[in-house]
This record gives C-alpha cells, structure tokens and sequence, in this order.
C-alpha cells in the first residue's frame, strides 16, 4: 500500500489545473450559470487561516455546482487601493505599488496551495490602470447624471503635517503621527448622491430571503426612514421679535413642540460661524465649538462621549407657543444628519432631559399618560415620558391623543406656512473625495471660465503618477506634481488645474463583481451582454463586518448600472452568507495580537487537504472557530484513513461489476448501498442550499465508518490486503460474490465524489487510480436513488402512560394494526400493561405508539 503524501499530491493535481484552465470558463447558453464568489482580498501580505476560511465555503459550493453540472464562474481579485500600502511607504521608504504587488504575489500563491478552484485568468487588482479606468468612466457618468457633486464638507485636519486624515488616523483626537491634536477644517468634496436611491434601497431590502436577516435589519437602521415634520424655528432679533431667518429643525415628534424649551444646533452647523462672529468673544466661541468638533463622532452620537454643549446667545422662537427659547450649541447633535439642530424637548426625549438637568434648562411636560397620572411640574420629573400618550399644556391640541394631536398639529403647520410632513432618512450622500495618493484620481478638471469639466473618456485613463517620497505631510500628494495638476480645459483650451483629490476605496469594491463577468474587456466596463449572463452573483461570502457601507454601496451602483442599461437586475447578490471569524486563544487572529496561523505551515505539515477539512468540520460556516492544531490533525488521521482504505482496493474496484449489473444483494450489501444513497441525499442538501458544511463532512464520517465494518463483515475490504497478498502472491480481492463487489464498487466512488469539495486533491487521485479518466467533475455529482435509500425496518419506542417501556422493530411502511400487534406483545410493555385496561393505543407512523391504560 503507497502511503498517503499529500504534498506530492496535492502539487501534482495544482499543475495539472493550471495547466489545463481547468476552472476557466465562458459564457455557454446550453448550460446553467452559477457565480460563485466571495469576498476579494485587501493584499496585507501575507494571508492566515483565519482570512482563507471564506475563501474555502465559496470553494466547496463552486466545485459542487461544477459537479453538478452548471457553469460556474468562481474569480478572485485584489481589493488593492488604500492607505495601509501608503502608510506602509512612509514607513519603509518603499513605493505602494511595490508592496502591493509583492503582496499580491504572495498572497495568490497560498491561495493556490490551498487549491481553491479559481478562474485566475480573470483575476483583478484594483490599483492596476485597466480597472480603474472604469471607475474614473463610471464617475464621469454619475457626474453627468447628478449623482456626483461637490461641496464643503468638514474633515480631520492635522495643523503640523499641513494634512486631511482620516477618521482611522485621528488617535484620541491627535494626529497618528505627531500627535498634534486634530481641527476641524471646511474643504470642496466630492459626493455620490446614494440619497436618490434611498427608498428604493430600502424597499429592496424586503425582497432579499437569502440574506442574513441580521445584515437586512442593520441596513435599515442605516438606511433610517423617518417620518415627520420639518419646521422653522425664526432667529429673534435682540428685543425678543422674529427675524426674516431662521433655524430649520426636523422632527418625528411634533405633538411635543409645545414642550421645545430650546433649541440644539450641531458645531458643524452653518450658523456656528455667525453666531460665533456675533457674540461677545469670538475666539472663545470658536474654540469651544472645535473641541466639540474634534471629538470622536459615532461616540458623540452613541453616548459615549459626555454630553456638552453652550449658549450661544441667541434665541430662536418656538412657531406653536411664540415664546422665545434658548439656541445651545450641543456636541451630541451632528452635522450632516438631519438638518444639523434639534428643537429639544426635555420632558419626553431622555437625551434633553439629561442635557437640561445639567445645564439647567427649563423642561415643560406636554404629554402625559392615557387615563394615567403623571406631573405636570418638569422640575420635579426624574426621567423623561416618551411614550405615546394624551397631550396636555398645547393650548387647542390637548387632551388629543398622540396619534391625533400629531396629524392635527402637522396638518396646522402646513397650513400657517411654518412647517411641512417629509420624510428623511439616516442615510447621507457619500463623500468619496480622499486627500491621499494611493486610489483612483477623480477624473474632473477645475478651469476658471468653464467651472468643473470631466476628463474626455478617450483621454481616461487618467493614470495614477509615480511619486518617489512619501512623507504623509502636506497637502494631497498629487497637489505637488505640477506636471499632473496643470492641465489645458478641454472645453475651451484655457489653462486649467486636474483634481488632486483621489476616490474612497470602497468605490472600487462597489461594482469589482460584475468587472469579472468581462475582466479583460479594454473597450469598456463589461460587455452588458456577458454580464447578464452571469449577473446577479448567486452565492457571496464575506465577513459581516461589510454588512453597511460595502453592501449598500454595492446595491447603490447595481441601480446606477440598471439606470445606465447596463445590467438587468436591481440586486447585486442574490445570496449573501456571512462567516464567522477564526480565534486563536479566544482573540480574532491578527497580526498585532500575534495569533495568527500560517496556512503555508499547515500545508507543509498536514496537505492542504487536511486544512480544508478541518476548517469547513470544525463549526457551521457563520458561528465562530477556536482553532487548535489537534483537531487539524484529526482531519489528516480521516484523510489517511479513507487513503488506507481505498488505495489498496481501487484497482480491483475500477475493474468490478457495477450494481445496474447486479441482479440481487444480500444484507450487508444492501446496507451499505442504504448508507450510500442516504449520505449522497444528506450531502447534497446540507452542501446547497442549505451550506451545513460541517454536517455534510460529519455524514462522510459516517459512510467511512459504514465501510470499514463492511470491510470486516465481508473479509474482502481491508486495508493492508494490498501488501499481504503481494507478499503471498495472491489476488487483491479473492473470489468473492459480484454483488459484494458492486456494492463496495458503488460506495467507494460515492465516497470519492462526495468527498471532492473539501479534499479535491485526494478525490482527483483516488479517482484516477480506480480507473477513471477525464477528472472528477466530468465524472458528476452522484445522485441518490430513494428505494434504496430506504429503510427496510424502523425501530419505534412504545409508551405505556407516557413513559417509554419498550422498543420493536417493524417493517419499514407497516399498517397502523401490525405496528400495534408488535408493540402489546412486546415483553417489557407486557409487563406495564398486563392486568389493566387498555383505553386505547396510538400509532404515530415512523415516530413512536403511545399506550394508555388504567
């Protein structure tokens, strides 16, 4: 018996893939199609166990498919923009692109060792110049279209370096390199109105059934859909009266504005600047409203950072009560969301309550409790009221109910011209303009006469140049290139400025999904022809950890792709499964933690086979896995032990009779032809739809075992037989029935099949030695009979009182009477049931008889 090396392997079945483009694929109308895909890769360098998990549940789905006859698309990129590779040139003194590609490199030979059926001649990196000429396109036709636009936008900026950081380089509001603390400055930015598709991204949410319910209901949430009345609060003048302007506040709760004692407004508002210039001492103004701004923003919106906020000094008037109230500046109200204020009612919204406890503002109780008590003195209110209720203290609106006074107010603001029902939503449009040079330059000019011109698209792309120092100070580093910045307008020909500003990473893993369908197309994005082939992807994985930005951007410009005719669908994904993490030690393994596991040393001491399996057995695809070296080497003892099992044999069992040959079979055959047909119907269910990859691999636990016991039943299936009968110059497999034969036959290459999406390498080799040419997958997915998956008796429990007193076996199908006759003369139920009265006798067919007595 050769001994199993699967190494030697393993190398051997990856040259002959690549040699053949054994996973390379085009369009073919006579066959189904199935785009398999996950998650591409950011290129960090070097890949662990706890990256390549995803990498292996795609794989096991796409080499079943293959299978099965579809034709699958199964790609894999480089998401290869992004400021790691800029950060890691500042501090190695080496260009991105460099050590991006050298990663790249790396990265796709461990892929390739794992031997994950990829069709690598569609492979993609984004910062390469052939991809990213179609985001500048794409750009171009979102800018024709509004869908990109410019505007001041407030970012993170360090007064040493002379830079824009970005939120993941602003350290407990310093600069990550100097730690100077960080301001807040107004730039020109660049947007993608995602808000136009606002409705229709939520509305699309409700026809996604296969999509985690988790990842839908944290896109909602994102997405925010409120309904409510914007209204507007008048600036009043110094002697109390309204002014011509005023403070635009949006809220879903206008049956409390009677109770709006004053008014919030974010330090990003537009009228901090005014107020600022306007007050008693404007540098202080100014200062307090920075530090606010320089704080964390989720954590000024969460909680986390303690509420603050100060007088501004003016006061706006409440359009219901025409009191005048307060204007505070409050650091727990964002710029960007809504319309940047709030008219806070402290009575009934806990944030106001807490804020007017601690600076001591007024609170007003407007709503109080149906047919309930509460008090009507805000002094003495301990926490706010926020439910629903009946409205008191609002003049000709109380003693309505919520739901009343609400409408009833709305309808009365609408008609005194002082506000308007609308609808808003969480989402904001996209800024997507990057001060830094590792992405995608936007392809827009900025000439004086002709104001903002897009680059022409025969002269796209405009290409990324080569920058030999990086300091990671000063302003964009393309700002410093004249040759790249001073450009003629392609309008009129004047002397112009290029943009400097390069695109947000994520707009290159918005749409990189439907660039595979037609990967190497250079006349324009993707055929659209090709890509509806192809498109929607049917299965995606990744982590959860995109469930928001990546996925709703993906879904964003799957609409501007149908908008432009280019794709057919709404969706980009039409199933989306979100995996679970790897943990070393109880921590998610990274390599700052020091926990990661190379897969290269795993290969090198166990066979990438081994590793597959261990990984897809250990948990169900989304839960998470604690890894340990023990249970990899449980994986191998497996392998080894189907390698001892049918390495010796696969001569004989290539050569024997199959069982369409095979008139009868005794009982042992036909229990193990029952487990094969059994495990091939598990196995086909649990691998797709259902990806209970770990169950699958379990039932080929199973099937193992059920041949080894048939092995011994029989004396004919052991392993070591090989090198004995060598020895004593005898057959492999003496003179045994045909029968025997075929049902050992049909098992084994079951077995092998079933096996090939986790251990590919080994199922290829055990195919060829047991005669078979052509590959795995042209051989196909082997498919359960029913009659013979059949149980030919079932064992039912029988209870007497409830109680379970026995156990028969019955012939599988038996009529309701002879299962009965079985169960009373059973002798344990005998002993429970002799001497009383049988009140009656249930059979539930294929569960369990109940027997009732007294």
């Amino acid at each position: 018996m050769a001994d199993y090396s699967p190494q030697s392997i393993e190398q051997k079945w990856q040259e002959r893939w690549t040699a053949t483009g054994a996973f390379e694929v085009t369009e073919d109308a006579s066959k189904p199609p199935f785009y398999c895909l996950e998650m591409f890769a950011y290129p960090s360098g070097r890949a662990h166990v706890g990256h390549v998990r995803n990498y292996m549940i795609g794989d096991v789905v796409a080499r079943l498919k293959r299978m099965q006859g579809a034709n699958v698309l199964h790609p894999f990129g480089w998401d290869a923009f992004g400021m790691p590779a800029e950060n890691a040139a500042i501090k190695n003194n080496l260009h991105p692109e460099q050590w991006t590609l050298d990663n790249i490199a790396h990265m796709k030979g461990q892929l390739q060792r794992l031997g994950i059926s990829y069709a690598w001649g569609r492979e993609l990196a984004t910062c390469l110049p052939d991809y990213y000429h179609w985001n500048q396109w794409l750009f171009i036709r979102m800018f024709e279209r509004d869908l990109a636009y410019r505007r001041r936008s407030t970012v993170n900026w360090c007064p040493s370096c002379l830079t824009v950081l970005a939120n993941e380089q602003v350290i407990d509001g310093a600069c990550w390199r100097c730690g100077t603390q960080v301001t807040s400055r107004e730039l020109e930015q660049w947007f993608l109105r995602i808000t136009h598709y606002a409705e229709e991204l939520l509305e699309g949410a409700n026809h996604l059934p296969d999509w985690p319910e988790k990842v839908l209901t944290m896109q909602r949430n994102w997405i925010g859909k409120s309904e409510g009345v914007q209204a507007t609060f008048p600036i009043a003048d110094v002697e109390g009266r309204a002014t011509t302007h005023g403070i635009e506040i949006f809220t879903t709760r206008i049956d409390t504005i009677f109770g709006a004692t004053f008014v919030l407004i974010a330090p990003e508002h537009e009228l901090v600047e005014t107020f600022a210039s306007e007050s008693a001492d404007p540098a202080s103004f100014r200062k307090k409203a920075d530090r606010f701004r320089q704080q964390d923003r989720l954590g000024r919106m969460s909680g986390e950072v303690e509420k603050e906020g100060f007088d501004t000094g003016r006061r706006v008037m409440n359009p219901f009560t025409g009191e005048t109230v307060p204007v505070w500046v409050a650091n727990f109200v964002l710029g960007g969301y809504g319309t940047g204020a709030i008219m806070a009612v402290p009575a009934h919204d806990q944030r106001d309550f807490e804020f007017a406890r601690k600076y001591g503002l007024p609170v007003q109780v407007v709503v109080k409790p149906v047919g309930g008590e509460t008090t009507d003195d805000g002094a003495t209110l301990t926490e706010a009221f926020t439910e629903f209720g009946e409205s008191v203290h609002s003049d000709e609106f109380s003693g309505l109910a919520t739901e009343t006074a609400w409408e009833t107010m709305a309808a009365s603001a609408e008609a005194r011209g002082i506000g308007q029902k609308t609808i808003q939503y969480r989402l904001k449009d996209w800024g997507v303009s990057r001060q830094r040079y590792w992405g995608t330059p936007i392809p827009m000019i900025h000439c004086p006469s002709c104001g903002v011109v897009p680059v022409p698209d025969d002269q796209l792309p405009v290409v990324l140049p080569k920058i030999v120092e990086f300091t990671g100070k000063g302003e964009s580093p393309l700002a410093q290139l004249p040759e790249f910045v001073n450009v003629s307008c392609p309008k009129c020909g004047g002397a112009a400025r290029r943009e400097t500003d390069t695109m947000d990473t994520f707009f290159d893993s918005s749409w990189y999904f439907y660039r595979f369908t037609d990967a190497k197309n250079d006349k324009q994005a993707f055929d659209p022809v090709k890509c509806n082939y192809w498109a929607p992807v049917d299965f995606y994985s990744g982590g959860v950890e995109h469930a928001i930005l990546h996925l709703i951007y993906s879904r964003f410009f799957t609409r501007v792709f149908r908008d432009l005719g280019m794709v057919s669908h709404d969706e980009p994904f039409a199933r989306l499964l979100t995996q679970g993490m790897v943990l070393k030690d109880g921590q998610v393994m990274s390599k700052s933690k020091g926990n990661v596991v190379d897969p290269d040393e795993m290969i090198a001491k166990f066979g990438a086979d081994a590793l597959r399996l261990y990984v897809m057995f250990v948990a169900p695809p989304e839960k998470e896995v604690e890894w340990t070296d023990t249970g990899l080497e449980g994986s191998f003892r497996f392998l080894t032990r189907v390698w001892r099992f049918v390495e010796p044999l696969a001569g004989a069992l290539g050569s024997a009779p199959t069982v369409a040959d095979t008139a009868e079979f005794s009982a042992p055959e036909r229990a193990l032809r029952r487990k094969t047909h059994q495990t091939i119907a598990k196995l086909t269910d649990d691998l797709y739809p259902r990806v209970h990859l770990n169950t699958a691999i379990s039932g080929l636990m199973e099937l193992v075992n059920e041949l080894y016991l048939f092995g011994d039943a029989t004396g004919v299936f052991k392993p070591g037989r090989r090198a004995a009968a060598e020895q004593e110059s005898a057959p492999v497999v003496p003179d045994v029935p045909a029968s025997t034969l075929a049902a050992g036959r049909e098992a084994v290459e079951a077995l092998v099949r079933l096996m090939s999406p986790f251990a590919p390498h080994m199922a290829e080799e055990l195919w060829e030695l047991l005669g078979h040419t052509g590959g795995i997958v042209a051989a196909g997915w082997p498919v359960s009979d029913p009659a013979v998956a059949a149980e030919e008796a079932v064992e039912l429990p029988v209870q007497v009182n409830g109680k379970v007193r026995g156990r028969v076996t019955v012939p599988a199908g038996s009529a309701d009477d002879v299962v009965q006759a079985a169960a009373l003369a059973d002798p344990n139920v005998k002993a429970h049931t002799d001497g009383k009265t049988i009140v009656k006798v249930i059979v539930a067919a294929g569960r369990l008889v109940s027997v009732v007595v007294k």
